[in-house]
């Protein structure tokens, strides 16, 4: 029985630290160099798969080592990657990113396979959506699959997750069909239809909010690194959570784990308030080592943390 489907892109993760960010033109010897299991659907499924959730992905691969990969790892976590279509002769998705000695990064992703998951794919996964709980995507694969999936999600009356990673232009029809969204500052910002800026204030991210939940959003859970989360509702006032103070090795996968510990919570019937205190939690213990998957916490983990602190 499946709990929550990922609507999942798969991506291999090429990862160099190095001392700053790097100026047009400019070279930096790397400090160090890591390949990683990455893709923010992919990590979504391991983290919320680490919570304890039946996983279930929908996904297209490529062939060769990389796909390989992921297939090996699903199977490892015990994720069900039944309805994962891999095609031999296509490239697979892969990430560049650059790690700085302050633990934040900078993502450059192709998609490679991924890009061609459709309709089709997902329609053919149909009886996963009548047996699942929850329904949880990013914006890493084509929105016409995500949308789909939502549609699928409503008809069989299953609750929605969509994190808006990286920000696009979304299509109106999604917004009635979104019953978490979960947006970084940044991101709250484009989606408002704004230029990103480094100060954006309380009050600013409100009323973007607020128009983003009048578009038909249920509910809106606005995550902020060291800051925690804020979660806005309508017709309620603002609840924020704080963060937890950590040593950063470095903040990749940070946002996937959150959002795939909140969806595992959901599935498992917890509610919004205490999903959103594990999922800040697990993704402050995430960004204490290095890498995606190889950082994120198993409930036992976090849970236990939450009780000391």
């Amino acid at each position: 029985m499946i709990d929550l489907i990922c609507i999942a892109s798969w991506n291999v993760d090429l990862i160099a630290h190095v001392k700053s960010p790097l100026l047009r033109g400019q070279t930096q010897m790397a400090h160090n160099f890591e390949k990683q299991p990455g893709g923010k659907g992919s990590n979504c499924a391991i983290a919320a798969a680490r919570f304890g959730a039946n996983v279930g992905l929908i996904a297209r691969i490529g062939g060769d080592d990389f796909g390989q990969m992921g297939t090996d790892l699903w199977s490892k976590e015990g994720i069900d990657y039944s309805y994962v279509i891999a095609v031999p002769n296509e490239p697979n998705g892969t990430a560049l990113i650059l790690v700085y000695q302050d633990g934040d990064n900078s993502v450059a992703v192709y998609p490679g396979a991924g890009a061609g998951l459709s309709v089709h794919n997902v329609l053919s996964a149909e009886k996963m959506f009548e047996e699942c709980k929850l329904v949880v995507a990013s914006c890493e694969v084509p929105i016409e699959a995500t949308l789909e999936a939502f549609k699928l999600a409503r008809k069989y009356g299953k609750k929605t997750i969509l994190n808006p990673a990286p920000a696009i232009e979304l299509p109106e029809e999604i917004y009635p069909l979104v019953d978490v969204l979960i947006p970084n500052e940044s991101e709250l910002v484009q989606l408002g239809g704004l230029q990103i800026t480094n100060h954006e204030s309380t009050e600013h991210q409100n009323t973007i909010a607020q128009k983003l939940l009048k578009r038909g959003v249920g509910s809106l859970i606005l995550t902020q690194g060291e800051n925690g989360c804020s979660l806005f509702q309508t017709g309620f006032p603002v609840i924020q959570i704080k963060g937890h103070p950590v040593q950063v090795a470095d903040t990749i996968g940070a946002g996937d784990t959150f959002t795939g510990v909140l969806a595992a919570c959901l599935s498992n019937g917890e509610n919004l308030q205490s999903a959103m205190k594990l999922a800040n939690c697990a993704a402050a213990l995430s960004v204490q080592s290095h890498g995606a998957v190889s950082a994120m916490p198993t409930r036992q983990i976090t849970t236990k943390y939450l009780l000391k602190n």
